[in-house]
């Protein structure tokens, strides 16, 4: 099917740098869109066309009501349509603005991250699980401060383990707070970035915002909060039983990690790969897993985690084949091991009964 739509002023806003907008509708939808000096060409199924002009149209719509789009955007908002067939860019556009999230305006950049902004707004307690620079921490912080300043909790609690990242640091000088604030950085850091630096040093004095090691978290109940576990792979099991045990009323908590990074000592398992067995079929919960494509960092980090999956992959098949040739050389040298002894018998049995040291059968005794 080929289609001609007009184009409407101001749309070329639409296209991005370089048309990179509408290589993303030609690849996500399937669709050859042909720029023309008054309108453009869509051509592809019926179903995929229609597509394709419902988001000129919305754009259209957004664009003369006052909505900007800030940089980078529209092209994550872009990626996510084409990714899920019920999703529309006026929808989208829509739901960002029912949430308040301070200074910021967040979007998800990707289908995942937006079920995961869902899951969180539809569940009292999700997992976010998945390599680094997903977005699994700064979202949930997001939400966070949306639900604190529409009211919907009375503080936010963030807690991480206090685990090194493959080293030890030793004493550290200072107080309590001065000794566990470099654990707890990067939560600063996305708080800094949604909230006015004054406002946020005003909620930490107040203790509406509340920053702590999980240690310290053991016999409290947490009403009216939203809660945060930050790097939840480096939990012992104990830890996490205890934290997930902690939700009280009209509270929701997040929980996120990424598994291929645990720095727990002497190899022990982790609380948060525990959880995901455990916890799994329990109604209310939510998991919402992330892959390399969901990485909102530099590309070279997609490129990255995509070399380290693909590692992992090829050694778990090398020390396969390695236990297989293993088990192979058993069977064949158990094999060979059985017909020796088949064939010594076969030997023995045709040699006949043993001599006597004499060299001579010995005579049977007849008696009297």
């Amino acid at each position: 099917m080929k289609k001609s739509v007009e184009l409407s002023p101001n749309i070329e806003a639409l296209f991005g740098t370089r048309d990179e907008n509408l290589h993303v509708l030609e690849d996500g939808l399937n669709i050859n869109i042909d720029l023309r000096s008054d309108h453009i060409e869509v051509e592809g199924a019926p179903r995929d066309v229609a597509r394709a002009e419902q988001v000129l149209a919305d754009f259209d719509h957004l664009r003369r009501t006052g909505h900007q789009f800030q940089n980078g955007d529209l092209n994550s908002m872009l990626r996510v349509l084409v990714g899920d067939p019920n999703v529309t860019l006026r929808g989208l556009t829509e739901a960002g603005r029912q949430r308040s999230f301070g200074r910021r305006t967040v979007q998800p950049k990707s289908p995942n991250q937006r079920r995961y902004l869902e899951a969180i707004e539809n569940h009292d307690m999700v997992f976010g699980v998945g390599p680094a620079g997903t977005g699994k921490t700064y979202l949930a912080v997001a939400m966070a401060i949306s639900a604190l300043l529409n009211k919907q909790v009375n503080r936010i609690i963030l807690a991480r383990p206090a685990v090194e990242a493959g080293e030890r640091l030793g004493f550290l000088p200072g107080t309590l707070q001065e000794k566990i604030d470099p654990y707890l950085r990067p939560l600063y850091d996305a708080l800094f970035d949604m909230l006015d630096p004054e406002r946020v040093e005003r909620y930490l004095e107040k203790n509406v915002i509340e920053i702590a090691p999980i240690a310290f978290m053991r016999g409290r109940t947490l009403n009216d909060s939203f809660v945060i576990l930050d790097e939840a792979q480096n939990t012992t099991s104990e830890q996490m039983k205890m934290f997930v045990t902690r939700l009280g009323f009209n509270s929701k908590a997040v929980i996120t990690g990424d598994i291929t990074q645990i720095d727990l000592p002497n190899a022990r398992r982790s609380g948060l790969l525990e959880a995901i067995d455990i916890l799994q079929k329990v109604n209310g919960l939510a998991f919402v897993h992330f892959d390399e494509s969901d990485v909102v960092r530099h590309h070279l980090v997609q490129r990255i985690i995509r070399a380290y999956d693909e590692h992992k992959v090829r050694v778990a098949e090398q020390e396969m084949t390695l236990l297989e040739t293993k088990a192979s050389n058993g069977d064949a040298s158990l094999q060979a091991r059985a017909a020796g002894n088949g064939k010594e018998q076969a030997e023995r049995d045709a040699a006949g009964p043993p001599e006597s040291a004499s060299g001579s059968m010995e005579k049977p005794q007849l008696r009297n």
